[in-house]
């Protein structure tokens, strides 16, 4: 996923240079001030970020990595888009070009938006003051979703659809990739590039705003081009190459009924949308018959390789694999439901694969009615069945929509009895599943009411190192709910994390035991249990060896047993708690400075009786 890789310290330096963009009297003059303002009000939280340091999982990393690549991606787009649009005067090009810009900046709108309200608090440690600032970015955001319109996933695939002329959007095209081609500059004269840019009319700012986080591979392809270009400025992808609907290399090129040749995903969400009509020729469509054209995709094939350019991905042994084919989808979701266990198992395999790949595929998936048949999947007997569909519904459940409906299937169940006999594998998935449904509240309580806490700790006791994470990021989850922190105690979570504390080989684990208890301490059975493991002494040695995070939770969880308990204080005085205290009031975070100074003072009183 494009964005994942992209530091805190690399988008605050892009949020400087977007709030650095000039905003000029123009058509889109209002919009602009508008999404600039709201962009630098994320600084603070992207500053937070890059100080904090989330709990390691891979079901953490799968929830982190979604929002930060939407947030990536929006950012990006919103660079270019303001570069380009107030430049932008409504004499340069057609009324198609104004509405081309309003509708990207909807897109970013959307994108912008959904990467916050996908933000997972609970990995980061924001302060109230920055998540205040979310919430007011988030708010405006939907107001002006609102003002746009709605964005359902069907216009913005129609809005990908929509037919593109190769020069009416040329000037504000080139302009918005100015900045991409001066890096290559050096190597090309600008003006060649930017002449071979005009010729790549594959490349465009909506492409760019539909591709979900793929900016990497679009980056490739511009320099890709302007590499070409100095080989030679001749080379050009003939016309026939390219499909009508997109202007892009064909991958996967099919007939229509009047006889045009188009891409397969861009037709086929040309149909989806309703259109009846061929976008070429504007002739009605008899039917709907989609026939593979193998004569020019070897052609193509055959091309590619005589030009030494990299051949279209997205077509492997002979299936799609391009998000937005829904038919495909569709008819893979029928075969979920087959008699044969070899097609159950290959069906659930591709979409395990294409539920991998982008949201907009997890959308798709869930539109077609994939959820409650995966669900059923989870009991089967088929080991590599029900591993596939585990990680299936895992895969869907990052896409906040689907969790309500993977509930609503009746899923938890399942999902734990996959967690308690599965493979390993299996487990691991099942104990990164209930976290990623344990992000919304009310799903807390259901699954800790299901029996699943009992079986996470077993894999947080036995598990492989990958399991033993994921069963730890997924207890922390659920045990911010007051109710299932006595379900934990009572399954035997303290034991477990105290060896952790202590255990040489689970040393990697310090950081997700320390987060745990700090969380747990606040119950009164949890307390009583940390105390009986003895754990004093190495919440101490934490606190004068350990690193910040783990001092600050350490910290926390002593001011936790201690409050309002004067035999605990002197116990820990005893120990030694007082120089590292002291020197993590000065040193330390914030919050490790608020914990040590409160603990400080209570022993400085405790000392005074």
């Amino acid at each position: 996923m494009a964005g994942v890789n992209v530091s805190p310290a690399s988008l605050l330096e892009l949020i400087a240079e977007i709030a650095e963009i000039p905003i000029n009297a123009g058509v889109f003059k209002k919009d602009c001030a508008d999404l600039t303002r709201r962009v630098c009000l994320l600084t603070h939280l992207v500053e937070e970020i890059r100080d904090s340091k989330p709990i390691d999982s891979a079901a953490a990393s799968s929830s982190e990595n979604d929002w930060w690549s939407d947030l990536v991606v929006g950012l990006q787009a919103a660079k270019r888009l303001l570069s380009s649009a107030t430049r932008f005067q409504a004499r340069d090009s057609s009324d198609g070009a104004v509405k081309r810009i309003s509708f990207q900046l909807q897109c970013i709108t959307w994108k912008l938006e959904k990467a916050l309200s996908n933000l997972p608090y609970d990995l980061y440690d924001i302060s109230d003051e920055v998540g205040e600032q979310v919430e007011l970015a988030r708010s405006q955001l939907r107001r002006a979703m609102q003002r746009y319109g709605s964005l359902n996933s069907n216009k913005f695939l129609n809005g990908l659809s929509e037919p593109m002329e190769r020069d009416a959007f040329s000037n504000v095209k080139i302009k918005a990739e100015e900045e991409k081609l001066e890096g290559i500059s050096e190597t090309v004269p600008f003006g060649e590039a930017k002449k071979q840019l005009r010729k790549s009319s594959s490349i465009s700012l909506a492409f760019y705003l539909s591709k979900d986080a793929d900016t990497d591979r679009l980056d490739k392809m511009v320099t890709k081009n302007t590499d070409e270009s100095k080989k030679s400025d001749k080379l050009t992808i003939p016309v026939d190459f390219l499909c009508p609907v997109s202007l892009e290399l064909m991958k996967d090129p099919v007939i229509v009924a009047t006889g045009q040749t188009y891409e397969r995903a861009y037709i086929q969400r040309w149909i989806d949308c309703g259109n009846l009509t061929c976008p070429k020729t504007q002739q009605k469509l008899e039917n709907f018959t989609l026939t593979p054209n193998y004569v020019l995709r070897s052609l193509i094939s055959r091309w590619c390789t005589e030009h030494n350019i990299e051949q279209p991905a997205g077509y492997i042994n002979g299936r799609s694999r391009n998000r937005g084919d829904m038919s495909v989808i569709k008819a893979l979701v029928h075969k979920l439901s087959s008699r044969s266990v070899e097609e159950r198992r290959n069906a659930v395999s591709e979409i395990r694969s294409l539920s991998k790949r982008s949201t907009d595929n997890r959308i798709l998936i869930a539109e077609a009615g994939a959820i409650p048949v995966l669900v059923n999947l989870l009991t089967s007997e088929d080991v590599a069945t029900q591993e596939n569909a585990i990680t299936c519904v895992l895969n869907l459940s990052i896409y906040d929509n689907n969790k309500e409906l993977i509930m609503f299937a009746g899923a938890v169940t399942s999902i734990v009895q996959v967690l308690r006999a599965g493979t390993m594998e299996a487990r691991e998935n099942a104990a990164a599943t209930l976290f990623s449904l344990s992000l919304a509240d009310e799903n807390k309580i259901i699954i800790g009411g299901s029996g699943a806490i009992p079986a996470l700790v077993d894999l947080l006791e036995n598990g492989t190192p990958r399991g033993k994470k994921d069963a730890a990021t997924a207890l922390f989850n659920l045990c911010i709910y007051q109710g299932n922190k006595g379900r934990a105690v009572r399954a035997g979570i303290v034991p477990a994390l105290v060896k952790m504390l202590s255990d040489s080989s689970s040393h990697r684990m310090v950081d997700e035991a320390l987060t745990i208890l700090s969380v747990l301490a606040s119950n009164l059975d949890a307390k009583a249990a940390i105390v009986k493991a003895n754990t004093l002494p190495a919440l101490i040695g934490i606190l004068q060896t350990g690193q910040a995070r783990n001092r600050e939770n350490a910290a926390a969880i002593l001011l936790s047993l201690c409050k309002r308990d004067t035999e605990k204080l002197v116990s820990i005085g005893r120990l030694g708690a007082v120089v590292p205290l002291m020197d993590l009031s000065n040193n330390g975070t914030e919050r490790g400075k608020r914990k040590a100074t409160s603990l400080l003072e209570l022993l400085r009183k405790a000392c005074q009786k």
